[in-house]
């Protein structure tokens, strides 16, 4: 029996989930892309997991966007901020491909949450220069992929994130699910120790 491509990649990404979680405690980051629908596109990444080191389990996303959502980001830099997505938006976004993390690279995944979330909101959104491809473009470049230098993708995140899992075989895995189903994958994570 033949299996149709999108359900052997979904088998596929169950077996490397199960086999990565249960062979290794470390965070893996994730990287998405949603679509035009009810809202503009987004790229953004989760980070999920128990380090290495050990500590408490992590389950959190981030993108990047502008503060507003306005006419002024067709014209220059406006107010940015990091962006957390909601489960139901996570659910209808594509879980594009995974990256099981050093501690070193959740580290540097964490400073670069902290450097564009700026302090007193001093974050600055450029439609052409600073959003959410660039922000999961620096992600990618922190842990270790290549072939990111993709000037014409920047302002489509599902075709950008293709182009770098391709650029990167054996070192991502491809997930290419939406997220529903993605989602549905996922272990439970160890209790928080208190």
């Amino acid at each position: 029996m033949i299996l149709p491509r999108p359900l052997l990649a979904f088998a596929a990404a169950v077996v490397w989930l199960l086999t990565a979680t249960a062979a290794q405690a470390a965070v893996t980051v994730t990287f998405w892309s949603h679509e035009l629908g009810n809202s503009f596109p987004h790229a953004f990444f989760t980070l999920r997991g128990v380090p290495d080191a050990g500590g408490q389990p992590v389950d959190v996303n981030y993108g990047f966007t502008a503060r507003t959502l306005s006419p002024a980001i067709l014209f220059g830099t406006v107010a940015g901020k990091l962006d957390i997505a909601r489960p139901f938006y996570m659910a209808g976004s594509d879980a594009q491909f995974s990256v099981i993390l050093t501690d070193r690279q959740y580290a540097d995944l964490l400073a670069l949450v902290a450097a564009w979330g700026g302090k007193n909101g001093e974050s600055r959104y450029n439609l052409n220069r600073r959003n959410c491809v660039h922000f999961v473009r620096e992600a990618a470049r922190l842990v270790g992929l290549t072939g990111l230098n993709h000037p014409g993708l920047m302002k489509k995140p599902r075709s950008f994130l293709k182009a770098v899992a391709a650029a990167n075989p054996g070192r991502v895995v491809v997930l290419n699910l939406p997220g529903r189903a993605y989602l549905a994958t996922l272990p439970a994570l160890p209790a928080p120790s208190r």
